[in-house]
């Protein structure tokens, strides 16, 4: 039996449609085996991730008195038999992927290289180095600003209701703001990403940044779960900032790019320019006169 060949890779990094729903297929595949790697180790632990996540709560005292400095405290109860196991994969699962984030974020590289020349394929440690600590930074500022956010929505709790907090709503709640902070930080090195393909300019970015800051804005009041300014101003400002941050990354890419080729920047639809100037001609040399040509003997043609 003669053994299957592999086609040979173009150059140029182009693939048909179907190669590019199997890359995208095992590019998947191998970031999932790797969060579920890291969530069986987490679930070793899952006790301990509980606690740390519960500790930005207020909870009432043993006896229900009130931590110091605190008007309100809440009392964090579980229901349901089955609900501990729950609490425990929610936990363990978050921890994965924020754990696998290296692994998901270079498959996620891995997936766009084939479209970058030789010379930008060397950003893919740059785009781990910065794209794992923006993700952390994110999860940290959520778990961070969580008791200011606590703080908030318990103060509209009336004065002498106990407030009941079950666990595993509380762990819904800080699981999404770890998630969605970590991938809201996570914008900036997108969109440098996409300029470094050359699917977006820096000037076409730096056109968009009252809708940029307009669309952040909007994203940080829906992602965080309450009415606190305070929480969506600590999502937001920071977004901002790595976006301005982002913007004068690619500008510099872009002239970068011109300074290599003119034509770089020109998308498939629109023509070079043509260089219509004429150079000087020089003076003609003068010719001087042509010698008779002797006229063929008729014996000779013949």
């Amino acid at each position: 039996m003669s053994k299957t060949t592999k086609a040979p890779k173009d150059p140029e990094g182009r693939m048909a449609l179907a190669d590019h729903l199997r890359e995208l297929r095992n590019r998947l595949v191998k970031s999932l085996l790797a969060i579920i790697v890291f969530t069986i180790a987490a679930a070793f632990y899952s006790r301990e991730l509980v606690h740390f996540l519960i500790e930005p709560l207020p909870a009432c005292g043993p006896g229900g008195e009130l931590p110091e400095g605190m008007k309100h405290c809440v009392e964090i109860s579980t229901i349901g038999l089955t609900t501990p196991f729950t609490i425990a994969l929610k936990v363990s699962l978050t921890a994965g992927v924020v754990a696998a984030t290296p692994v998901w974020l270079y498959q996620l590289w891995k997936f766009v290289s084939p479209g970058l020349h030789r010379h930008e394929k060397r950003y893919s440690v740059s785009f781990l180095a910065l794209g794992t600590p923006l993700f952390l930074a994110g999860a940290v500022l959520a778990y961070v600003i969580m008791p200011t956010t606590a703080m908030m929505l318990i103060s509209f709790i009336a004065d002498g209701v106990k407030a009941i907090v079950p666990v595993e709503t509380y762990l819904d709640l800080i699981t999404r703001m770890v998630l969605v902070f970590g991938l809201g930080f996570e914008l900036p090195l997108f969109l440098v990403m996409l300029n470094l393909i050359g699917v977006l300019s820096g000037k076409r970015l730096l056109g968009w940044w009252r809708a940029m800051v307009m669309g952040i804005t909007v994203f940080a009041a829906f992602a965080t779960p309450s009415a606190d300014p305070l929480s969506m101003l600590a999502l937001a400002a920071p977004i901002w900032m790595l976006y301005f941050l982002a913007v004068g990354v690619a500008l510099l890419n872009d002239k970068r790019k011109l300074a290599r080729n003119p034509d770089a920047l020109l998308s498939d639809e629109e023509a070079s320019e043509v260089d219509l100037t004429v150079d000087a001609v020089e003076d003609a040399e003068a010719v001087g006169a042509a010698e008779p040509v002797q006229a063929a003997r008729h014996d000779d043609i013949t």
